[in-house]
């Protein structure tokens, strides 16, 4: 059941315009125009791509596993979809696990299509594959947790426009693109603090400088994630 419920759920997000759009449109097409084109300033040695690549990977991990999951768990809940799942044979927990599992599939897809066309652009990536593991994977459940949150106490039209409002605040605020260096001091201690700037600060660390375990971004995301999951679990309403 857990199989068949995370491949359908993975053919759905695919099949979906607006969420394809989200989830591997949008950060292709930020990948290839700033690589090329010098429109912020980057940091770090290297390449435009070797600053821009590990931000857009974790732009990727955000708007599939927050924006794009929030949106559509919040209008399958509207819908009563959640409510006549979770009446059926199918146990409430292989659901949420199998929307787990196809976020994990898609965001697979997602980082083999941004690597291969950051390589084709010349990206030179360094550091230690486990460590980027690591933080896509705790990337990944800090997001999740806040957008199953999301989804499961707004209405479905305020999670979309608040779900697409905090995709574009993070895009320019969370160290994806513009360097968080540019921000004065006092907003910049904020925003090191959020999940987003976490995963995109610890691949650029690894990917582009070649350190170490990151363990000040794991452990940012790692609060993030228990907060987001914990309070997704008490709060998230079925129907």
């Amino acid at each position: 059941m857990l199989l068949a419920q995370t491949a359908f759920e993975t053919k759905m997000l695919l099949r979906n315009g607006e969420q394809l759009l989200l989830t591997v449109v949008i950060p292709t097409v930020l990948l290839v125009l700033f690589s090329a084109v010098d429109v912020v300033t980057v940091e770090g040695p290297g390449k435009r791509v070797d600053f821009l690549a590990p931000g857009l990977l974790a732009l990727a991990v955000m708007s599939t596993a927050f924006t794009g999951q929030a949106i559509a768990t919040g209008f399958e809940r509207r819908y009563g979809v959640l409510k006549r799942l979770g009446a059926s044979p199918l146990p409430r927990w292989t659901l949420l696990t199998a929307k787990t599992g196809c976020v994990l599939v898609t965001e697979v897809l997602q980082v083999a299509l941004l690597s291969v066309i950051a390589l084709a652009l010349g990206w030179s990536p360094h550091g230690n594959p486990l460590a980027v593991a690591a933080l896509l994977v705790l990337g990944t459940a800090a997001f999740s947790g806040l957008g199953l949150l999301m989804a499961g106490t707004l209405k479905a039209e305020a999670t979309l426009a608040a779900a697409n409002l905090v995709f574009i605040l993070l895009l320019l605020a969370g160290g994806v693109i513009v360097p968080l260096s540019k921000f004065p001091d006092a907003v910049r201690s904020v925003l090191e603090l959020l999940p987003i700037s976490a995963l995109s600060d610890g691949l650029r660390s690894v990917l582009q400088h070649g350190a170490g375990v990151p363990w000040s971004d794991l452990g940012i995301l790692a609060g993030w994630a228990v907060l987001g999951l914990a309070a997704a679990a008490r709060f998230f309403r079925w129907e």
